[in-house]
């Protein structure tokens, strides 16, 4: 079995390549973790790595000085550059310290997995993997698509993208990153995006009150219901409704339906407005 080693002063992103990679396919042991370059060369003395993840923006001692020692004392250990940063002078830097690759963050396993298998065939040019056994092991590109069928299918429950982090192994920084990477909008950005859509659909229907829609859609208060459409919608419920010829009887006739201020917009974007993550 080979040995690997992941350098990273962020948690998450270790979690993330220890979870993303596919260590069992390529006959690698569970990797080690070290968070910063001065743990990492004392780990180094005490072990023989194949591979090792090093992140260039660290404290204690950034990438660019580990790989420079690590290099020199274990010639024979593959080097991957993870970075967050899209410079080709961290590119030069890193191939220039014996790095055979670099990768971006956030981590995306084919990428992951491709410089995987480079670093050992650095050594091991004949390697066979095909043999090896896979990891059956759900990914993070799979809890992206289990978020987003949770909340276009329960949009109206109180979804917590912690209960995903804990049973998928996943930190809640990671898939949020991910999450906005691969869809163009945070997980709250998207929540909010299906229940104003459905909103607008429901605001149709004449008969039905507004704390009634509020409710339905995951809202238990109508003016915090009220905020959330003007801010997605530029306009409030009742003005929705008028614009779309939908007023009940009684709101004809003068009587109020929502409490958010009157105001005007010239239509009703379908892209959601930046809001904090959950």
């Amino acid at each position: 079995m080979y040995k690997a080693l992941i350098l990273d002063d962020e948690r998450p992103v270790r979690v993330a390549i220890a979870k993303l990679g596919n260590f069992a396919r390529f006959r690698i042991e569970a990797p080690m973790e070290a968070e910063n370059g001065r743990d990492a060369l004392a780990l180094m003395q005490r072990h023989v790595f194949d591979i090792c993840f090093v992140d260039m923006q660290m404290p204690v001692m950034d990438g660019a000085a580990f790989l420079r020692q690590a290099s020199s004392r274990s010639p024979d250990t593959a080097f991957i550059v993870i970075s967050g940063y899209d410079d080709f002078s961290y590119v030069q830097n890193a191939l220039r310290c014996g790095a055979v690759d670099y990768l971006l963050k956030p981590i995306v396993k084919e990428e992951l997995d491709a410089a995987i298998e480079k670093a050992i065939r650095k050594n091991y040019p004949d390697a066979d993997f095909s043999a090896a056994g896979g990891d059956d092991s759900i990914t993070a590109e799979e809890v992206l698509s289990i978020i987003r069928r949770k909340i276009e299918q329960d949009y109206h429950e109180n979804i917590q993208l912690s209960d995903f982090a804990g049973r998928y192994f996943f930190s809640k920084e990671y898939l949020s990153r991910l999450f906005k990477a691969k869809f163009g909008c945070t997980i709250y950005e998207y929540l909010i995006r299906v229940r104003m859509e459905h909103a607008q659909t429901l605001l149709l229907d004449p008969e039905r009150r507004i704390l009634d829609i509020a409710r339905s859609i995951g809202y238990s208060d109508t003016n915090y219901f009220s905020k959330a459409f003007r801010n997605f919608c530029g306009r409030t419920p009742s003005e929705f409704r008028r614009e779309n010829g939908s007023v009940p009887a009684s709101a004809q006739s003068g009587a109020i339906t929502d409490g958010s201020e009157s105001g005007s917009a010239p239509g009703c974007s379908h892209s959601p407005r930046p809001q904090a993550s959950p």
